[in-house]
């Protein structure tokens, strides 16, 4: 089967990490993580495919009254779940890609919020790895990784685009990422 499994060397910032289909811990099942930075000191990225249905002004009346109290709330990962995190994109005015810029200031964020083409999500939470902890899980194959590409931030954020993106790397991933977890439901 072929997958787009990297050297476990290369840098993944920018990248996706897709749960690979028999990962069966609870925190990363059939998750879909945006790597916003990775070096030889460890990993950190947001999980885009668990939105908690709320909105940030929800969450904190920090934010209720405000300019970010319609941002979309999502689950970013088990690490520090109290911590929000903020995240915008926009296409690059090439249509060549896209910005994304991770952690940003909500003073930032209300700024960018009138800008023509920018998308606003805040986390809370996110995960992490230490040094070499992510190498290691790639060497198991507990990871696919995959390109990052704009249209996805714009796709269904739950468990359907981690079977889209496992699907658009080949036949065999499709089929595993569409089996039942409980296979006499087959």
């Amino acid at each position: 089967m072929s997958a787009r499994h990297s050297d476990p060397s290369a840098l993944l910032g920018g990248s996706l990490l897709l749960a690979h289909p028999s990962l069966r811990d609870e925190n990363f099942k059939r998750a879909v993580i945006l790597i916003a930075s990775h070096d030889a000191a460890g990993a950190m990225g947001v999980i885009l495919n668990r939105p908690l249905d709320k909105c940030l002004g929800e969450l904190s009346t920090d934010f209720g009254a405000g300019a970010l109290a319609g941002i979309p709330l999502f689950s970013g990962g088990p690490v520090q779940p109290q911590q929000v995190i903020l995240c915008a994109w926009r296409p690059h005015p090439d249509n060549d890609g896209f910005q994304l810029m991770f952690g940003i200031d909500p003073q930032k964020a209300e700024e960018l919020i009138g800008e023509e083409g920018v998308h606003l999500r805040a986390f809370l939470g996110y995960a992490g790895w230490t040094g070499g902890q992510l190498e290691d899980e790639l060497r198991r194959d507990t990871w696919v990784v995959s390109p990052l590409v704009a249209d996805l931030l714009e796709d269904s954020p739950g468990d359907q685009l981690w079977r889209d993106l496992l699907g658009q790397i080949d036949h065999e991933w499709k089929l595993l990422a569409n089996e039942p977890d409980d296979p006499s439901l087959n």
